[in-house]
């Protein structure tokens, strides 16, 4: 297993691309402070202990050598060790609506963004359970596996936006069946949190959660929205441009419709809450499937890391000895030797 200490540090390699413009800079401003004196191929004769190619040289030893310690400070490490964890915990997926209604802003800053805060919270309070997300509007995909990483969990959470699925509508059911899909043939207890507004549903839904329950599915549904709604924001390139308009130019207002949530989540032997601009309801909702009973489950993970950066500060370390040894003057034994030149 490999991984890295402190992956924040990696942000310093883009000095590397500032750097090279300076150095670019620099070259330019020397070449121009010397055509001042009259004709580079004169100065060239005037001043022939001088290489350029040395002075780059140089730059590239320093550059190579910036990136080596960069990749020292970012820490790489190996797993040496395996073992068997014990876990104990439920297996949760959460189904969140993407449609074009999710950009509404009846609840701050939007609908859509205001549950991705809430789910990334509650992806911290998780201890032992695996988690997986669901994204649908006229069609439903998996954005995640059910997976224990959830440093990987909130990562993709956060690249959800309304965008990625361009078929418009919101098929809850088809959430729902894809759930179940994804849950597989899993011993351990299961919930399914969807957070919709409950727009434009397809398919018969109530069957379909009637079909997850059956399976040991528990489904919660969290209702994302004001029932006296918002307008739908337009964007271009990420610049609101203006309000989604009906055929006779009046702004479309979406609602939230309780209604089938509440039967959803009634038939999933869950609970439905509405949002608010004060609390999403996910607390209220985690709070609940935290008293399911959890069982165990087996996991291998590596628990033992060893640190593998050393060869990397060696290499940079020779490098930067080497560049200390490298003068902008031509070496004098080497302007002697030319190969080339005919006596």
């Amino acid at each position: 297993m490999f991984r890295f200490a402190h992956i924040e540090y990696v942000y310093l390699l883009a000095l590397i691309p500032v750097f090279i413009l300076f150095f670019i800079w620099l070259m330019i401003w020397k070449r121009k402070a010397l055509q001042r004196f009259g004709e580079l191929s004169v100065i060239s004769r005037l001043l022939p202990d001088m290489a350029n190619s040395k002075l780059t040289l140089k730059f590239v030893l320093m550059m190579v050598a910036w990136g080596l310690l960069v990749f020292v400070l970012v820490g790489p490490q190996t797993g040496s060790r395996l073992q068997n964890v014990q876990r104990k915990g439920i297996d949760l997926i959460i189904a969140l609506d993407v449609s074009n209604s999710m950009l509404a802003q009846d609840i701050k800053p939007s609908r859509i963004d205001r549950a991705k805060q809430a789910i990334s919270r509650l992806i911290d309070k998780l201890e032992g359970d695996r988690i997986g997300v669901i994204v649908f509007a006229g069609k439903a995909y998996t954005q995640l596996p059910i997976t224990t990483d959830y440093a990987a969990a909130k990562m993709f959470v956060s690249t959800i936006n309304p965008g990625m699925i361009p078929t418009q509508g919101t098929a809850i059911g088809e959430a729902i069946d894809l759930s179940v899909t994804s849950f597989g043939e899993s011993i351990r207890n299961k919930a399914l949190v969807i957070i919709s507004d409950g727009e434009d549903h397809e398919g018969n839904v109530l069957e379909q959660a009637e079909l997850a329950t059956s399976k040991g599915i528990m489904i919660y549904t969290i209702g994302m929205g004001l029932p006296e709604g918002g307008p739908i924001p337009v964007y271009n390139n990420n610049v609101q441009v203006g309000f989604k308009k009906d055929k006779e130019g009046n702004a479309i207002v979406s609602k939230l419709d309780e209604a089938l949530l509440k039967k959803i989540a009634s038939v999933g032997k869950g609970l439905y809450v509405r949002a608010t601009n004060s609390a999403t309801g996910l607390n209220k909702i985690f709070d609940d499937i935290n008293a399911i009973q959890k069982s165990e489950i087996e996991s291998k993970q590596f628990s033992d890391y060893e640190n593998q950066f050393q060869y990397f500060l060696v290499i940079a370390l020779i490098l930067l000895i080497l560049d200390l040894f490298i003068f902008e003057r031509k070496t004098f034994w080497l302007k002697n030797i030319r190969p080339f030149e005919t006596k």
